[in-house]
């Protein structure tokens, strides 16, 4: 991680040395050079080399903090909906196993392909597409993000993708990307809005996404699960926009882009008279109150879907994968 933003040497230089180094930067100036500004100038995100050591970093930091439910391990190293599901994950398991994870398994990516939009501002951020030795034939897609030269580089999405699912994104001469604004008109979807249209979707319906596991197939199971006798279940889902939950999307060579976005689900169990709600010492490491007829659980997801290029011959975005984690519960 470089920390350098600026030349912290000039403090130790003597006057005259400094007033040399300013009438130099005023002639500069003058002679119709420009300054950089790394929040205005495009360029890429990261290097190559800086990438790959971020997901070192990032690996490291995670299977440590698995190995010992310890989330202060890996807290510098995650962020946005990744942080919020890792936090409470190892938070539950701590409570339900103080000595650790006694069936830890390290975590190894390897077949790496690093893909680095070039943009201007912050925050800059890039994506790492890998093969994992958990979660089967699956890809992994881990998002990199940071605000500025003296954070360190923190994953704030990360969802696993069928094999062959994972488009070509766009890329200049010199192999960079190119991010997608939020409010890009050019897609069906502007990419700030997929998570209030996922939201929409999942509790009304409609045409906006392609019938899938995480679209069709999961409002089918919201109904079938809201029916259980002596159960009844409520869902709110409200998307996740500000700061590390801010959507991210690259362009695809097909003039679409591939979102990465975050919601939030709120899911209200209430029991019958004579029944009890189904839990879990997961769920109850997690809640506050006691859970006597009703519990309200706190959930946040990440997903990636694929936002096709406005008036194409298909307008239907697809998720292509979706990671939720309960973050806290309310039982009363």
């Amino acid at each position: 991680m470089s920390r350098d933003r600026g030349p912290r040497r000039l403090r130790r230089l003597d006057r005259s040395a400094l007033i040399a180094a300013s009438v130099t930067a005023l002639s500069l100036t003058a002679s119709g050079c420009v300054v950089v500004h790394g929040e205005r100038e495009v360029l890429p995100a990261t290097t190559k080399a800086e990438a790959a050591k971020a997901l070192q970093q990032f690996t490291n930091a995670y299977n440590a903090a698995d190995k010992a439910y310890d989330s202060s391990l890996d807290a510098t190293h995650v962020t946005g909906a990744l942080g919020a599901i890792d936090a409470a994950r190892l938070k539950a398991g701590k409570a339900n196993s103080p000595s650790g994870n006694a069936t830890h398994t390290p975590l190894k990516l390897s077949d790496v392909t690093y893909t680095i939009p070039k943009k201007a501002g912050w925050p800059r951020w890039f994506v790492a597409d890998a093969a994992g030795n958990k979660g089967g034939t699956a890809r992994w897609l881990l998002v990199f993000t940071r605000n500025g030269l003296d954070e360190p580089f923190q994953v704030a999405y990360l969802t696993l993708v069928a094999p062959g699912k994972v488009p070509q994104f766009t890329k200049d001469a010199d192999g960079w990307a190119e991010a997608v604004p939020v409010n890009s008109a050019d897609l069906a979807v502007p990419p700030g809005d997929v998570g209030q249209e996922y939201a929409t979707y999942l509790k009304s319906g409609g045409d906006t996404f392609a019938d899938g596991a995480y679209t069709s197939s999961w409002r089918t199971q919201r109904e079938k699960d809201g029916k259980r006798p002596g159960l009844v279940t409520q869902y709110i889902d409200e998307p996740m926009t500000n700061g590390d939950f801010a959507p991210l999307a690259l362009r695809t060579t097909d003039g679409g882009a591939l979102v990465f976005f975050a919601t939030h689900l709120y899911t209200k169990q209430t029991a019958a008279p004579g029944t009890s709600i189904p839990t879990s010492d997961a769920i109850e490491a997690l809640t506050t109150g006691e859970i006597k007829q009703s519990l309200t659980m706190e959930i946040v997801s990440n997903s990636v879907a694929l936002d096709p290029p406005k008036g194409s011959g298909d307008q239907q975005v697809t998720l292509l994968g979706r990671i939720q984690g309960l973050t806290s519960a309310k039982g009363s």
